[in-house]
């Protein structure tokens, strides 16, 4: 809603606040006197004096005639439903073909009418003086409006960081608008630098904190829709330096799909993170997918849901969506469905409700719908969670694959890819040490032989996904802080989802069996310095001596489990694969009967409720396991409590 200043005129503010119909009503009465303006224009132009009055009174009806053609014409040319604020090249179009229009009927009314005497250059002059009268007109109004919305509404002023063809449409864009007033361009090429651009001044990024000053700049506009991640993050470093709110135009693949360049948004993950994204081996996708049959575990999750995305958009024969929740399975359900109705696409999609952990339902669902490809992304991932919860940690993630895993085997599937996690090397938590057995079991799988191609993806926390802390931190600064950080020094490897889901269909095109993947994950992030970038990219302070009003980081502590940083790679044993961002990784396995002994060991646990063996057994598993918490289960915390009360 527009803000009006409190000192705006009556006469200003009841111009602004005028309906659409009333703003129609007022151009055609104004074309209404404008048109035997222009006619009586023509004839004193040609005869050279103001009130040729024996011309005039032979042409009375002309007079009459003139306008209420006009108006019709103009009508059917739709120039009363342009809005005259954004008027431009098309509607002072029509005004000419309506003035020509009209100049060509004027002559043809003086012969029917024969009107003598009706020199033959008035109909020409006529023309010339009313595309002056009516369309200027329109132009005077458009450029007064926007003098208005400068002068007299609350607007934001801000900076345009680019001056290319995007900058200067949203300039435009935001012209017209009740949010935000455009006072420069920001750019870094020195050649446009003290030049002026659609009207405004062009100026170094390196004098942004006077700029900032002088202009009282609230906001800065990034419109660089086609500069790579990498130069976007160069970018939005140099702004973080001041606490100014940034916000992006859409990129380039979202404008060609439709999205208005002017749609603002709030810097994304990946803008913030710079990671430049290697296009897909389309022959690597079509492998495991185009015309197969693929099942999807977990397909309601954030990684599953993608990989769902991304099945369907590489045509597969038919998809099955297997999930545990209701609504996750509903929500992803209903999106594929209008992604299919969108790209005219009719291709099966059968959601299934089921647990991983039920070995009858899933062999009839791997049979009845002949699966050729399994992605296995359902898991146990949250580290506290799975922590307090040990026993079922166990069950769903290492048990959960074994028992995927076997039917997918049972039932003949060409591949089966495990989504596996960075968490699993060296693991410090229960999830990590879970996802690492999970891997042995399905490198001992792919020992034993068969028709199925076993293999695992590894990489590291992905953007976005339910329990990212770039969302999180987004909340509190909007909430006014504090940002919780557990450690100052702590960092992650992160990862966009959409590209996740790309290189695990990627990788398991080229896995032979038995193989660890390893995503290049890029260089690892430190925690504490993101939530500073982002307090500072909108717009915030952080809290320090100086800036006792800013937004706070507070360290809460590493939570059960966690570790200050992650690792990819159990053994320095990587090679490379046909793609620049995939590895494979030597890993080592377990003998099958010390693995059979183990899962059998651990299977008794589950059945007894004894976290505290679990735990112990998934050391013996695991190599490098080494808790960084004691036993947290809420379980065994309740029997060590009821133990150590005394017996009365």
């Amino acid at each position: 809603m527009e803000k009006y200043k409190h000192y705006t005129p009556v006469t200003h503010y009841w111009i602004l606040s005028l309906g659409r119909n009333s703003k129609k009503l007022i151009m055609v009465l104004s074309d209404l006197i404008a048109l035997p303006l222009a006619l009586w224009s023509g004839y004193a132009l040609r005869l050279a004096e103001w009130w040729p009055s024996s011309y005039l009174s032979e042409a009375w009806l002309l007079f009459l005639l003139t306008p209420v053609f006009g108006v019709f014409i103009f009508m059917r040319l739709g120039l009363y439903r342009a809005v005259v604020r954004f008027m431009g090249a098309q509607a002072i179009l029509s005004v000419c073909k309506g003035v020509v229009a009209l100049a060509v009927l004027l002559w043809a009314s003086a012969i029917v009418l024969n009107i003598q005497p009706f020199p033959r250059s008035v109909p020409v002059n006529f023309a010339l003086a009313a595309l002056v009268y009516v369309g200027g007109s329109r132009l005077l109004v458009r450029n007064y409006y926007h003098w208005l919305l400068r002068h007299y509404i609350e607007k934001e002023p801000v900076l345009i960081y680019g001056a290319g063809g995007s900058g200067v449409q949203l300039a435009t864009a935001l012209g017209s608008g009740a949010e935000y007033l455009p006072v420069g361009f920001l750019d870094d090429d020195k050649a446009l630098w003290k030049s002026t651009v659609n009207g405004f001044p062009v100026y170094d990024p390196s004098n942004l904190k006077e700029l900032i000053t002088s202009h009282g700049i609230t906001h800065v506009l990034l419109a660089l829709p086609s500069v790579s991640h990498s130069q976007r993050r160069s970018i939005l470093e140099k702004l973080s330096e001041q606490s100014v709110h940034v916000k992006t135009v859409p990129t380039m693949p979202e404008i060609i799909s439709g999205e208005s360049v002017d749609s603002l948004r709030d810097v994304s993950p990946e803008d913030l993170l710079g990671r430049d994204t290697v296009p897909p081996d389309m022959l690597l996708i079509e492998t495991s997918i185009t015309d197969k049959a693929v099942l999807v575990s977990g397909a309601g999750g954030s990684i599953g849901s993608e990989i769902c995305r991304q099945v369907i958009q590489n045509k597969p024969k038919l998809i099955v969506l297997y999930e545990i929740s209701e609504f996750a399975l509903y929500s992803i359900e209903r999106e594929l469905q209008e992604l299919l109705t969108t790209r005219g696409l009719s291709i099966p999609l059968f959601p299934v409700l089921g647990s991983v952990l039920d070995p009858d339902r899933l062999d009839r669902v791997m049979r009845r719908f002949n699966i050729q490809t399994v992605y296995h992304a359902a898991a146990y991932k949250h580290v506290p969670m799975v922590e307090h919860n040990v026993l079922e940690g166990i069950r769903n993630n290492s048990f959960g694959t074994k028992v995927i895993a076997e039917a997918a085997l049972q039932a003949g599937a060409e591949r089966f890819v495990l989504i596996s996690t960075d968490k699993a090397v060296r693991p410090t938590n229960v999830m990590g040490a879970t996802k690492r057995l999970a891997e042995l079991v399905l490198q001992d799988l792919a020992q034993k032989g068969g028709t199925t191609v076993f293999s695992m993806v590894r990489f590291g926390n992905v953007l976005g996904s339910s329990g990212s802390v770039v969302p999180l931190f987004r909340q509190q600064i909007r909430e006014g802080g504090p940002v919780t950080v557990t450690h100052p020094e702590i960092t992650r490897f992160f990862m966009t989802i959409p590209e996740a889901a790309s290189l695990v269909i990627q990788a398991g095109s080229m896995a032979q069996g038995g193989d660890v993947f390893v995503l290049d994950m890029g260089e690892p992030v430190k925690i504490t310095e993101l939530a500073k970038r982002m307090i500072k990219l909108m717009g915030e302070e952080v809290k320090t001596d100086q800036h006792l009003s800013g937004i706070e980081i507070q360290f809460s502590g590493l939570r059960p489990g966690e570790k200050l940083y992650e690792e990819l790679l159990i053994g320095d044993d990587v090679i490379g694969t046909q793609h620049a961002k995939i590895m494979r990784a030597q890993e080592e396995s377990l003998g099958r009967d010390v693995l059979q002994n183990i899962l059998a060991a651990l299977n008794e646990s589950l059945q007894t409720g004894d976290s505290e063996r679990a735990r112990a057994l998934l050391q013996e598993a695991v190599s490098g396991f080494r808790p960084a918490s004691p036993d947290v289960d809420w379980l065994y915390q309740e029997k060590t409590e009821k133990a150590r009360k005394p017996l009365h």
